[in-house]
């Protein structure tokens, strides 16, 4: 199953590299509808100050909609120093929007295919890391901060998220599964305006202690290594929870965590059972801006070869002790 997770996992990367580029000269269109958008790991922001939404994902583009249904785009928004670790020319994956403290904030994974920073298990491992960006506006531009750096050089991590617990900000993230060969979702403790990391990072749990993620390894069900876009909730009863994505077998499969002690520290309870359809993943909770809840993930699809991703998006009910997920939503 390892050798079938590199195959898929380089199928991804040459047909999405194109998407990556900085350089590429975009056409804006208008009212495109959602299910005509091809887009990884899509993330909505609701922007009451504008009456509009953002959606961002991976490759570094952004669209906007008054209505969740018709879209225009793409718009380049990400503006990384092309003099810094990133390059001339990073791959951007899984960005996500936050507005915090009268600023937006662009929590994205950046690569610099240029420099590798280790050889493991016969895989060469690229320089990737989590990373922050801000403007003053929700459609960016976003530029860097203060700190070059926010987590260590030579371990790769990604599909970083934001969180903020007992008034402190935290960025949620992915250890790199490859480095490991046991993916982490760890946190780190960010600067309060964002704009460097403070001490160390911390594991919350290991892909290992998933019992729904499986593949098969020398004949025999073992867990998956994978660890993928992680996104922190409270239900409307105060309970922790954590939605993560995985595999199962060669399922693209989302699942959910809570925390038994109701903070980042955990201990985290895996839930035994997916939450999404199969071939649905790396979601993120928002509410519209008439408050209710949504699910956005995309749809993961292998035709000849080539992976289809398309956002959708999925009713969700938060006001029991669990996340339960519904129909899909149609705007």
């Amino acid at each position: 199953m390892a050798k079938k997770l590199l195959y898929l996992l380089t199928l991804i990367t040459l047909g999405v590299t194109t998407v990556f580029s900085q350089n590429r000269e975009l056409v804006v269109k208008e009212n495109i509808p959602l299910d005509s958008i091809r887009l990884s790991d899509p993330f909505i922001i609701a922007d009451k100050a504008t009456n509009m939404y953002y959606m961002t994902g991976t490759g570094g583009l952004l669209w906007k909609s008054k209505d969740l249904k018709l879209w225009t785009g793409p718009y380049r928004v990400a503006k990384p120093d092309p003099n810094s670790w990133m390059g001339k020319n990073p791959m951007i994956w899984a960005a996500e929007l936050h507005e915090y403290q009268g600023k937006y904030y662009y929590f994205a994974t950046f690569t610099n295919r240029d420099v590798k920073i280790d050889t493991v298990r016969g895989n060469v491992l690229e320089r990737r890391a989590c990373h922050i960006l801000v403007s003053d506006k929700p459609d960016g531009p976003f530029v860097p901060m203060a700190d070059p750096i926010y987590l260590p050089a030579n371990k790769p991590t990604l599909d970083a998220t934001f969180w903020i617990e007992d008034k402190k900000p935290y960025m949620i993230y992915c250890g790199e599964w490859l480095l490991n060969w046991n993916g982490t979702v760890e946190k780190i403790q960010l600067k309060p305006d964002l704009s460097g990391t403070i001490g160390e990072g911390k594991v919350l749990f290991r892909a290992s202690e998933s019992p729904w993620s499986k593949e098969k390894q020398d004949g025999k069900i073992v867990p998956n290594k994978v660890t993928d876009g992680p996104y922190v909730f409270r239900t409307k009863t105060g309970r922790l929870g954590m939605i993560w994505t995985s595999w199962v077998y060669s399922v693209y499969t989302q699942g959910v965590a809570y925390s038994k002690s109701g903070k980042l520290d955990g201990p985290w309870m895996q839930e035994s059972n997916p939450i999404t359809p199969p071939d649905y993943g790396h979601g993120m909770l928002f509410q519209t801006l008439q408050g209710k809840w949504l699910m956005a993930v995309h749809s993961h699809k292998s035709i000849n070869g080539h992976y289809l991703r398309v956002p959708h998006l999925f009713e969700v009910d938060l006001s029991g002790d669990k996340l339960i997920v519904g129909q899909p939503y149609m705007p």
